[in-house]
């Protein structure tokens, strides 16, 4: 009898031991389980559960993705974060929101990680603060911004594209002549644009960057800012965006660019293969790059691509582990396998598997030339596209000047920077 017991008990328990064994495999095994917030549609890109997929299957350690609904992204994780549950790796983009997320106090610079020399000198510059200090491993879809242009409308109307302010505003006007109309500005919530106008301000002139990010100047003690307001009244007021602007939204660029209702917009080279309808009158084919022209800088300008970053917890267990799976992301064999025939501009120089637009390698001397990170969104404290789009419909509406939508656009920036504790504000 007391056997057969002995026998019995040993049949439950062997079950129970497997489970055990099951739960502590990482414990037994060593292995790390590294967890990763984002948005869940960021996680799950292709190239990022391809990442994902072959580092658990060549280290044993695994990726445990914690996501959130897109709309509820800042939100929910700020509310993960206030509660003291940062994640290993947090993936955010370069831009005013990342602030709400205590940079300094949770997240591990990465200036010394052997991997640097390996980004593109615009992807770096993009992932550094004002400080100079960097801040992830830019692991994303990398875009070229610029004014991108009907060739097919151009060349029947025998026109050719603008090398500098004087020659797009003579273009828009030859444009707006023979019966089109010449730019979609999306006016109705986007004020994307106004990075390209700012990024040469300040990308070229560090010392203006560090000015006003401690408070010490306002836009309006920068001659470009007004210019570049200026010059956007009076192509609305030229009939340049066409007479619905106003009521023209992102999700209204599609059908205007494929039915030819406008020429030109200020957009990214992604956009054409992801957002542009199908069934238009025109396709990508019919489009090219010239820089974006809003008079802040004569020879125009391109933004380079807004990346999501990985950003190392310094304050978790598994620093190490983290380090170690963005120097495997980081290693070119790994991103090349990863970006395997996704569209995008590099972001590593060993890049080689990635799919480039025709309309940016088309205008690659030009690029080359112009190109600047993107720097207004991701370094001017307190910037906000929904604030600047806020100033700018005051504007168009008439309800102010140009002087005084430069004083609202400094308004919206001081405010949001008090709000985020900015020292200096």
């Amino acid at each position: 009898m007391k056997r057969t017991l002995i026998i019995i008990l040993a049949l439950i328990l062997i079950p129970a031991a497997s489970l055990t064994g099951c739960l502590d495999t990482d414990r037994l095994s060593g292995a790390v389980t590294v967890t990763i917030m984002g948005r869940k549609s960021d996680l799950a890109k292709s190239y990022m559960t391809r990442i994902f997929r072959m580092y658990e299957e060549k280290t044993g350690n695994r990726i445990k993705p914690v996501s959130f609904e897109d709309a509820e992204f800042e939100e929910k994780a700020a509310e993960r974060f206030a509660s003291g549950d940062v994640p290993d790796i947090f993936m955010h983009f370069h831009n005013s929101d990342l602030a709400r997320f205590d940079v300094e106090g949770n997240f591990r610079y990465l200036n010394d990680q052997q991997w640097v020399d390996e980004l593109t000198e615009g992807t770096l510059a993009y992932c550094l603060d004002a400080d100079g200090n960097l801040l992830g491993l830019p692991y994303w879809e990398n875009s070229v911004s610029g004014c991108y242009y009907n060739k097919t409308v151009l060349d029947s109307l025998g026109l050719r594209p603008a090398t500098n302010q004087a020659e797009f505003d003579a273009l828009c006007r030859a444009i707006a002549a023979a019966g089109y109309t010449p730019l979609c500005w999306p006016a109705d919530g986007s004020a994307w644009m106004v990075q390209f106008a700012l990024d040469p301000v300040f990308a070229d002139n560090t010392e203006l960057l560090r000015k006003i990010n401690k408070n010490e100047i306002t836009y309006a003690d920068i001659p470009q800012v007004a210019d570049m307001v200026r010059w956007i009244g009076d192509a609305a007021d030229s009939g340049w965006f066409g007479q619905d602007y106003l009521r023209v939204g992102i999700d209204d660029i599609s059908r205007i660019m494929g039915s030819g209702g406008a020429v030109m917009t200020f957009i990214w080279d992604t956009w054409f293969y992801t957002d542009l309808a199908a069934d238009g009158r025109y396709t990508v084919d019919d489009f090219a790059l010239m820089p974006a022209f809003l008079n802040t800088v004569d020879g125009g300008t391109y933004e380079g691509g807004n990346l999501n970053m990985m950003m190392v917890n310094k304050n978790g267990k598994h620093v190490d582990a983290c380090l170690d799976f963005l120097s495997f992301c980081a290693t070119e064999e790994n991103y090349n396998a990863a970006f395997d025939g996704i569209s995008t501009v590099k972001c590593f120089k060993g890049q080689t598997t990635n799919i480039q637009s025709p309309m940016v390698t088309d205008a690659a001397a030009s690029v080359e030339a112009n190109l600047r990170a993107s720097t207004a969104v991701s370094k001017i404290v307190g910037y906000s596209d929904e604030n600047v789009a806020s100033a700018l419909e005051s504007l168009f509406r008439k309800k102010t000047d140009t002087a005084g939508c430069v004083a609202l656009l400094d308004k919206y920036r001081i405010e949001a920077a008090r709000n985020q504790g900015a020292e200096g504000f």
